[in-house]
């Protein structure tokens, strides 16, 4: 099995490159166009993954994304309480020249926790940012947690006077500020234009307080939607890397002497979900009363019936691997008591359907984005061939992930496809989002409403317990519990998949962040 070794490290792609090459325009492609500027507005990996470009946090992960200080030279345990003190870098400006201080740590928290905040989970253990002085700030929280400062990596830091002066000073997650076409950083790169899913183009940050390893001096982001027309722009040379390879050109690329494709798996599981909390179907043709979802045996049906194998070979050219958790396998908190995933076993899932009470199946709907992950409309059409071979008629919606989200969240589906990549790259983090009952602040991505009072009750113990042995004790429980009740069905960790032109040097990180700080040009 391939999976992710964070403890003997992660390998990492890169091209080779002769000399010192001179400083270019670099033009790259990605299938989705990041939403918004804000760094507090939504927690979405496209998202998140341009704007660490642009703003910085306190920690960041380099490239074998281990932890290391950005804004904050270090960080340690607080005295006679719990939480930690972060010791902030001297000197640091924000693009717009003004001095980065702890008031603007202060004011990134209180933003990051504000009603319009997609992060707020982030911040549930915290009860109080406090500010000691200009470069010095303690994080209080609610009890002991060890994997805080994994949690906060992607936590960016906002200039409070820029926000005020330009009416930003709440995350525009449901609205339209400056700070969702414009951005003002500490980053090594600075926001030029912005032209929402045309073009974003960026700049090197000549004041930035590390040392560049680049040598950009223009970047260019164009999204493009079309697989076709993404691989002719690689090919011909209109882009010098492409982010989102579609797995059926892989094996052509790989052939051209003129393309370099870099391969591994993301740290991400592709899964899908249910309903739980709905008492009616929202799809269906109204031939079964009630919601046959909240049913664990029907989800069990869903399970044994789709066949992740063979999903991978025909439509990942057998680069996915089969998951059965909702992180992949080799990362902290990974459960191996509870490795293996349903067989797929359409006798079983039919008589499994028919001890339900639904022997001869029912319709519904099943909600799918298009251009979010790799073929996952294809993936989604062939879920539908295989759960219609025990009589469950999916009604499949699939649409861009523009508006994919809002749909869910609405409560427009039935079943749904969903990908997660866990951010701290600890098992802790998906119980926080996926599987803790929905509170303003936790359970945030549980759309369909599962709940379990266990693992309500065992997350926090999870999120405070500093042995090793117990807390594992403590997730090997969760991850029972998810599985005997089907919260989900996790189905393959997906590929992950660039290309790149001749001379191109980029670094390729299992959480699928593509790092401008680390590309160079050797044309």
């Amino acid at each position: 099995m391939r999976s992710l070794k964070l403890a003997a490290g992660i390998l990492f792609a890169t091209t080779a490159i002769v000399g010192v090459a001179q400083a270019e325009t670099f033009r790259w492609s990605a299938t989705t166009d990041p939403s918004t500027m804000d760094p507090h507005a939504a927690n979405l990996a496209p998202v998140t993954s341009f704007l660490n470009n642009i703003y910085e946090g306190l920690i960041r992960r380099g490239k074998d994304m281990a932890l290391e200080p950005s804004l904050a030279t270090g960080w340690e345990p607080l005295e006679g309480e719990d939480g930690w003190r972060f010791n902030l870098r001297e000197g640091v400006t924000f693009h717009d020249g003004s001095p980065f201080t702890a008031d603007d740590v202060l004011f990134s928290y209180e933003r990051g926790i504000s009603e319009q905040s997609d992060v707020r989970s982030w911040f549930a253990p915290v009860s109080e940012v406090r500010v000691v002085d200009d470069f010095t700030v303690d994080i209080v929280l609610d009890a002991p947690n060890p994997i805080f400062p994994d949690s906060i990596a992607n936590w960016m830091m906002m200039d409070r006077d820029w926000a005020a002066a330009n009416g930003s000073t709440e995350p525009a997650r449901d609205a339209v500020t400056a700070a969702t076409l414009e951005a003002n950083g500490t980053g090594p790169f600075m926001l030029e234009a912005r032209e929402p899913g045309v073009r974003t183009t960026l700049v090197p940050n000549p004041d930035w307080w590390d040392t560049p390893e680049h040598n950009i001096t223009e970047a260019i982001f164009t999204p493009i939607t079309s697989a076709a027309t993404a691989i002719a722009a690689l090919v011909s040379d209109e882009i010098d890397m492409l982010a989102s390879v579609p797995v059926q050109d892989v094996d052509r690329l790989r052939d051209s002497d003129e393309i370099t494709v870099f391969e591994g798996l993301e740290a991400r599981v592709i899964m899908v979900g249910f309903g739980h909390d709905k008492d009616t179907l929202y799809g269906g043709d109204g031939g079964v009363e009630g919601n046959p979802f909240q049913n664990v045996l029907v989800r069990e049906a869903v399970a044994h019936s789709i066949d992740v194998d063979a999903i991978d070979q025909v439509l990942m050219d057998g680069l996915a691997e089969p998951a059965s958790q909702l992180q992949p396998a080799g990362l902290s908190g990974y459960s191996e008591e509870h490795a293996e995933r349903p067989a797929y076993d359409l006798d079983l899932a039919a008589e499994l359907l028919s001890e339900a009470g639904y022997p001869d199946g029912f319709s519904f709907n099943f909600k799918c984005t298009n251009d979010r992950y790799l073929n996952d409309s294809d993936v989604c059409q062939a879920i539908v061939s295989m759960l219609a071979q025990i009589g469950l008629e999916a009604q499949l919606e699939t649409m861009p992930v523009a508006g994919y989200w809002t749909e869910l969240r609405e409560g427009n589906y039935d079943m749904y496809l969903l990908g997660w990549s866990p951010g701290t790259f600890d098992a802790e983090h998906p119980i926080r989002f996926l599987a803790h009952t929905p509170t303003d602040t936790l359970g945030t991505w549980n759309f369909g409403g599962y709940s379990n009072a266990r693992i309500d009750e065992l997350l926090p113990m999870v999120q405070s317990e500093l042995d090793t042995a117990t807390r594992q004790a403590m997730l090997d429980e969760i991850a029972g519990i998810l599985q005997e009740e089907v919260a989900y069905v996790p189905l393959y960790e997906e590929p992950l998949i660039w290309a790149a032109r001749p001379g191109i040097s980029v670094v390729q990180r299992p959480d699928n962040f593509f790092m401008l700080r680390w590309v160079t040009i050797d044309r």
